[in-house]
């Protein structure tokens, strides 16, 4: 008798996992973009970000939406369907009205928008930095809880300017 008489027999080796779903081939469009994005330099996404903030920040100059008339349609369909204000009515307004650099009108309009611009200014700059030039910016840390609480709030301010009694109606825009 050899010496593998009391031993278990070797497992063989576990089989190959198989995706729960075949893996699609990406289509031409995809295969295009991300060989493109794979292709351009560093700082072509923050450059194309800042292009898409600036055009927002054209927009509200441009249009100036605190000149709109009496008898305007809303442009928000929330509004112009149930006569609320939408979680963020006033956004424009607000972001035209910081552009001016009048903060209280601002924070009439949306506060929680004027309240969150600086740490999102923030965010897009130490992204943008890290991205087109490698720095190295002290990373703000914002864990989930914080963002949970944060839309929490967001959606009671939705709420609670959208209430017909005073003092909400202070609030409405």
């Amino acid at each position: 008798m050899d010496g593998a008489a009391g031993q278990a027999p070797p497992h063989p080796a576990p089989p190959c996992p198989v995706p729960p779903y075949p893996v699609p081939e990406p289509d031409r469009l995809t295969r295009f973009v991300v060989r493109l994005y794979e292709r351009s330099p560093r700082w072509v996404v923050p450059l194309a970000a800042l292009g898409c903030v600036a055009a927002g920040i054209g927009y509200a100059l441009i249009s100036d939406p605190t000149r709109s008339a009496p008898d305007a349609a809303p442009t928000c369909l929330l509004k112009l369907t149930t006569g609320l204000d939408c979680p963020g009515c006033g956004g424009t307004r607000a972001l035209w009205y910081v552009l001016h650099g009048d903060l209280p009108a601002a924070a009439r309009h949306h506060f929680l928008f004027v309240f969150a611009l600086p740490f999102l200014a923030y965010l897009f700059v130490a992204w943008a930095g890290r991205q087109a030039f490698g720095w190295r910016l002290p990373e703000l840390r914002v864990s989930s809880r914080v963002i949970g609480v944060f839309l929490v709030g967001w959606l009671a301010f939705s709420v609670v300017r959208n209430l017909p009694w005073a003092p909400f109606t202070s609030l409405y825009v």
